[in-house]
């Protein structure tokens, strides 16, 4: 059987069925082509391990079962060659590529080939777009199948704060003592990592936020960060290997430079949530994207970003357990995988996909559905917050609170609900005090934007700057 014909999957991860076909594909060419060349069939040159008991390993992560022997029916048994490959033209077009033969007929990649690598998968794999798109549908069934999206979450400053150790402060440096106190303790929060001279403090609820995600969705992760801090970090966060497996995405498995990309993801992008602090790196996929709040524990996070304030460890503080980041998300996560099986679940959903199968259904828009709830019915209006020759409609705050279901106006009228300001004193804010309006600062539309709800506008004042006219 080939890579590019329909079979089952041994899972529900495309990597894992991809890793399954590979094996095989790999051992049967090993075997073909060494019985040509005279080899013996049993040749282990390649570092491919010849099938026992069913089961086959890669040189990688993966150890992955077989459930019956695959046999090639392509016409790479009849290769006399590696060099009469191309004038047979046996393979139009290569499903993949694995040390840099393709996995099917065992013609040599062309330099300006197209492939994509997914090292994370096997540090030598390369795949087609054709055999990315096959692995992609036949995945697509799978999740649906079983229930089930794809979450794929960041790390630094999403689910933990790290820290070299250089840079703890002397406020800072018990937590060190601390963290080597208590290193044989499986649910501490603090880790310091020996080999790489740093301190990781995790995010309150990460724990029970992976174990209830897990529920839901195929989660990966996927960092800027190089590859061994992201492998000793998820040792970690998942020490048994029941969320991630090798589904961890690095810095080097990006095909362009400071930017992530679904494109080295084996999940279509109608079932992708994406948890990020960082906007602009999924400059493509921003509809799929949960923008959350920064995780800012150490001092050094702080002076990275330009914040003066002190951080939450030097205030000996922390994020709250049941009514932080993380837990907010989770429940927002929930009702958009219930309302993606379920439309009946949410009155708000669209009545219109009631009669649409599972298939053709998008997260992307219950994403937006449940984003425009937010702030429905507010209508609001800019105090002195945009320059006076600017088009106000294409301002970041402007735009998010129109994303959060908001009506935004230039001049005020008696639909107005809410003045934005930073100054009690301009002529609107004072109208706002006046007509029994709400008179708030912008940090009210960026938390409902990270909280993904309306806050309590009495919890974010305008202080006042001055009279202006």
């Amino acid at each position: 059987m080939s890579l590019t014909e329909e079979s089952s999957l041994q899972s529900s991860s495309s990597s894992d069925d991809f890793a399954s076909f590979l094996d095989t594909e790999l051992e049967l060419a090993s075997s073909n082509l060494s019985s040509e060349d005279g080899e013996p069939e049993n040749d282990n040159r390649n570092g491919i391990e010849e099938p026992r008991n069913k089961r086959q390993k890669l040189d990688s992560e993966y150890t992955l079962e077989i459930e019956d022997p695959i046999i090639c029916t392509t016409s790479c048994e009849n290769t006399a060659s590696p060099s009469n490959i191309h004038d047979q033209d046996i393979c139009p077009p290569h499903p993949g590529f694995f040390k840099g033969l393709c996995m099917r007929c065992g013609q040599l990649e062309e330099e300006d080939g197209s492939a994509v690598a997914f090292g994370y998968i096997h540090k030598d794999l390369r795949l087609g777009s054709r055999e990315i798109d096959r692995l992609r549908g036949a995945d697509l069934k799978n999740l649906l199948r079983e229930k089930r999206l794809v979450l794929i979450l960041d790390l630094d400053h999403t689910l933990l704060n790290s820290t070299r150790l250089l840079d703890v402060s002397d406020e800072e440096w018990h937590l060190v003592r601390q963290a080597e106190s208590s290193q044989n303790d499986p649910e501490r929060s603090l880790l310091k990592l020996d080999g790489m001279h740093m301190l990781t403090k995790l995010r309150p609820f990460v724990h029970t936020f992976l174990k209830e995600a897990s529920t839901m969705f195929e989660m990966y992760v996927y960092t800027m960060g190089e590859r061994s801090y992201a492998l000793e970090i998820v040792k970690h966060l998942d020490p048994r290997r029941v969320y991630f497996n090798s589904k961890v995405i690095s810095q080097s498995d990006s095909t362009q430079r400071h930017q992530k990309g679904l494109d080295v993801v084996l999940g279509a992008e109608s079932l992708v949530v994406i948890l990020d602090d960082t906007e602009f790196v999924w400059h493509k996929h921003k509809e799929n994207l949960i923008l959350m709040e920064r995780y800012h524990f150490f001092a050094s996070s702080c002076r990275q970003f330009g914040f003066g304030n002190k951080s939450l460890s030097e205030s000996k503080q922390d994020e709250s357990e049941s009514d932080g980041a993380l837990a907010n998300i989770l429940h927002v996560l929930k009702r958009a995988y219930r309302m993606f099986f379920d439309p009946t679940f949410d009155a708000c959903w669209s009545a219109q996909v009631l009669g649409i199968d599972l298939s053709s259904r998008d997260v992307r828009q219950v994403l937006k559905e449940i984003r425009q709830e937010i702030l429905q019915g507010c209508v609001i209006v800019f105090s002195r917050l945009f320059s006076s020759t600017a088009h106000p409609e294409k301002e970041v705050i402007w735009k998010m609170a129109e994303q959060l279901g908001a009506t935004c106006l230039r001049e005020v009228d008696a639909s107005v609900t809410h003045i934005v300001s930073l100054d009690a004193g301009t002529l609107k804010s004072r109208w706002a005090l006046k007509n029994g309006k709400f008179l708030v600062n912008p940090r009210w539309i960026e938390a409902a934007n990270y909280l993904w709800r309306r806050q309590r506008e009495e919890d974010f004042p305008v202080g006042s700057l001055g009279e202006k006219p």
